[in-house]
């Protein structure tokens, strides 16, 4: 029996090769696009999964109060790091690391920067990265040791075994290898190639000075646990340790625990709570990945029950000899199930030719793994699910025919079996309507931000990240690199003009006791407006010209619409240290965190030894190169030990837009494919009613009807159905795509020419594809489709 089911499926799909095509493709396509998507999906939701104590490792964050709500910050005191080990027996360890730098790593004439953290003894025990070389209990309990991953020491190395081997870093230490781990896999939140020991890291005076000062919240801490299921315990006796060690005129802080397993996707906190992140972009993408889906199944059930008249006097013989319905579900759900399984190979085939360019697309290193059980799981899931939802309409609707009635040639169509159709086709425009107008929303929000006015000039602005002899001899290279005549202007900063790395409070004449607000905090030296090209709005810049200037302060707008000082310029203000300092200029607002946000208030107070960013403003030229390896020989001559490295700050800037930008383009390339489904589905839908009513279109010519009138005819119940798809999508992505923006601070309005254009395009598409089919049998000799009447 199953050998004669195979046989006539293949005989029915060979018999009508068009549709049968015309389906495979349109499933393929869209098993293709689900696989491509829910790669991303699962590497995105795998993150930090592959730890050993993953759901039992959390970071340590704290809840703040001020200016009226609650503010969360990834960072807490570092005395935190010694209290929690005693403060619950729930609490198997703490650990403490900083946020990462770049380290210069020498073995003899070898020389490489990787990334790298200083870290506590704990940290190899707890988060368990893997080490196929050394002891993780106590590879780095001596202040002497460093801990590599397998791409270090070959480079370092090469064949050799590093394994006590000495490691110069930073020009400044002299480390033994402890310990070699893997290779970090991207899935991994923590991103790093060494680790060096915190003891190391205390030998500077201000980090020891750390270990006590609750007031200085600049460090990552974590907590592993006994098991995940103590979590709400914990946080109720950890909740209020900052206030046991708070000063009387501290803002409240609470601390909370933040799981590693929600780092990456969990990621934005309002007024205390978690209310987003990158699962937002999972579910999206998971959501259009559903949609596909069921487009291309939407196509198999069209074309199957469209196709019904042909298989109806099959329907017929088999129930008069004896086939019961139960059977014939079986055999049509069959054969359905036989096309997905198809479908499933080929959209395989195509995922993997699809691979590299998506993995480009997507900056991921995506695969498909054929050996995992889950792999052949989804599989048989996917061919299941789509086997099913694409054959059980037609199954059903083809098994129900009367044999009597069928056998006549009577009762196979009307309007019971095209209505299911029509609602089939207007969900399935509907799905494409509402990615058409997410597509270009998307994309206007893109642009509405990348054409915001950010406050500053960030053409020819490169950034470079200080050494120790850099910072000896700052001065020195300043004047050499102003000298070349390739460097307009040059400043230092506590960070990159992209970035904020600190936070702090200010005080102002009128302030009210019981208002906080945090501002952001820049420490800079010398010509920082003249090098970032932010303009003055009022007073002037720190210059060498003041003395007095090593007690002055820069304010941004932002600041001084909170502050609210008629007459600032002169003004004395306060620091959070308690230090006095004179206001000398208000600046242009300047955007230098998330670009869809509101710009905040910002001061900046002069400070040579706090910088950790070089800016040189680089003056206009056509040889770029040239003007960089002039800059370079100043760099070598000073600090000749690293190399030159350096970032672009548009180029820093443009990365801000990665999630975004992802969206935008995921978000077209599958509104693309969906069209392509959409459209593959209505034409073969269209080439099939065209051929049903070749006699009527036969007689209607014979008749004086013209060609354009045929085809406006056939044309129209097609066009009614986009026009009605159009009215329920448009409402439906309009409170879909303001709930996406509502996220954004700084957003685009959703235009009203967006709904009326895509409605547009979408029915001309429609009506391009059917008019195709209509006009090629309107065309036809009416003489050969009435011979046999």
């Amino acid at each position: 029996m199953l050998k004669n089911y195979f046989v006539v499926t293949l005989r029915n799909l060979r018999k009508s090769g068009t549709y049968s095509l015309i389906n495979i493709a349109g499933l393929s396509i869209g098993i293709t696009c689900t696989i491509l998507i829910l790669l991303w999906v699962a590497d995105e939701l795998s993150f930090n999964r592959f730890l050993p104590k993953a759901d039992r490792l959390y970071k340590v964050m704290a809840n703040v109060t001020y200016d009226g709500k609650i503010n969360t910050w990834g960072a807490v005191a570092l005395p935190a790091y010694d209290a929690l080990k005693t403060e619950n027996s729930l609490i198997t360890n703490t650990c403490a690391a900083d946020w990462g730098n770049s380290h210069l790593l020498s073995v003899g004439e070898n020389k490489i920067r990787k990334r790298g953290h200083y870290v506590t003894e704990e940290f190899l025990k707890m988060f368990e990265f893997p080490l196929v070389k050394g002891n993780p209990d106590n590879a780095l309990n001596d202040p002497g040791s460093i801990v590599i991953s397998t791409s270090v020491a070959k480079a370092l190395f090469g064949g050799e075994d590093p394994i006590n081997k000495i490691i110069r870093v930073d020009n400044k230490y002299e480390q033994k290898v402890t310990g070699v781990m893997t290779d970090l896999p991207t899935t991994s939140s923590f991103q790093f190639d060494c680790l060096l020991p915190w003891t190391l890291y205390e030998t500077d005076p201000w980090v020891k000075s750390c270990r006590t000062n609750w007031g200085n919240y600049s460090y990552g801490v974590y907590v592993e646990l006994n098991n995940a299921l103590s979590r709400q315990a914990v946080e109720a006796a950890i909740k209020d340790l900052p206030a046991r060690h708070a000063k009387a005129d501290e803002v409240k802080k609470e601390f909370f625990l933040y799981p590693l397993t929600q780092w990456r996707l969990y990621s934005v906190f309002e007024n205390g709570r978690i209310t987003g992140g990158g699962i937002e972009y999972v579910q999206l993408f998971s959501i259009i990945a559903l949609f596909i889906l069921i487009m291309a199944c939407i196509n198999f059930m069209n074309l199957a029950t469209a196709r019904s008249v042909r298989r109806a006097k099959e329907v017929g013989i088999r129930k008069s000899v004896g086939s019961s319905r139960r059977e014939l579900i079986i055999r049509f759900i069959g054969e359905s199930l036989f096309i997905s399984f198809v479908s499933f190979a080929i959209s395989v085939l195509l995922a993997e030719v699809a691979l590299p360019f998506y993995n480009n697309l997507v900056q991921k290193q995506l695969h498909i793994n054929y050996l995992a059980p889950p792999f052949w799981l989804f599989a048989a899931g996917l061919i299941f699910f789509t086997g099913i939802i694409s054959g059980s309409y037609p199954a059903f609707y083809l098994s129900a025919f009367r044999p009597a009635t069928v056998l006549k040639g009577k009762g196979m169509g009307g309007k019971g079996g095209t209505m299911p159709r029509k609602v089939l086709v207007t969900l399935q425009f509907g799905f494409s309507i509402l990615l058409i107008i997410g597509t270009l929303v998307v994309y206007r929000q893109v642009q509405h931000v990348k054409n915001r006015d950010m406050g500053f000039d960030k053409e020819n602005l490169v950034s470079i990240a200080p050494t120790e002899d850099i910072r000896k001899h700052y001065q020195a290279i300043k004047e050499e690199l102003l000298r070349t005549g390739v460097v307009h202007a040059m400043t230092q900063s506590n960070s990159a003009i992209t970035d904020i790395d600190s936070w702090g409070f200010l005080g102002w004449p009128g302030k009210p006791e019981d208002q906080r607000v945090l501002f952001t905090n820049l420490a800079a030296g010398y010509d920082y407006t003249k090098t970032m090209g932010i303009r003055l709005l009022a007073g002037r810049d720190f210059s060498e010209d003041f003395k007095s200037d090593t007690a002055a302060v820069l304010i941004n707008k932002a600041a001084l619409d909170l502050i609210g000082l008629k007459d600032p310029i002169g003004q004395q203000l306060s620091l959070y240290n308690g230090n006095k300092v004179e206001l000398i200029g208000i600046l242009e607002n300047t955007i230098m965190g998330s670009p869809n946000d509101v710009v905040g208030p910002m001061f900046i107070q002069f400070n040579l030894s706090w910088f950790n960013s070089l800016t040189l403003r680089l003056e206009k030229t056509d040889d770029l190169q040239g003007s960089l390896k002039k800059i370079e020989a100043v760099f070598k001559k000073f600090s000749p030990a690293y190399p030159f490295e350096y970032t672009f700050a548009d180029v820093e800037f443009q990365k801000k837009f990665s999630d975004i930008n992802l969206t935008g383009k995921l978000a077209n390339l599958f509104a693309t494919l969906a069209i392509l489904i959409t459209g593959l589905g209505l034409f073969g839908l269209a080439s099939f009613t065209a051929e049903q009513r070749t006699k009527e279109i036969g007689i209607r010519k014979v008749l004086g009807a013209s060609v354009s009138n045929l085809v406006a005819l056939m044309s129209k119940d097609f066009s009614r159905l986009v026009i009605l798809s159009f009215v329920i999508a448009a409402p439906v992505s309009w409170w879909m795509l303001n709930k996406f923006l509502e996220k954004y601070a700084y957003r685009v309005e959703i235009p009203w020419w967006v709904f009326p254009l895509t409605g547009i395009v979408a029915l001309a598409f429609a009506v391009v594809i059917v008019s195709s089919q209509a006009l090629r049998v309107a065309r036809a000799n009416p003489v050969n489709s009435l011979r046999t009447e």
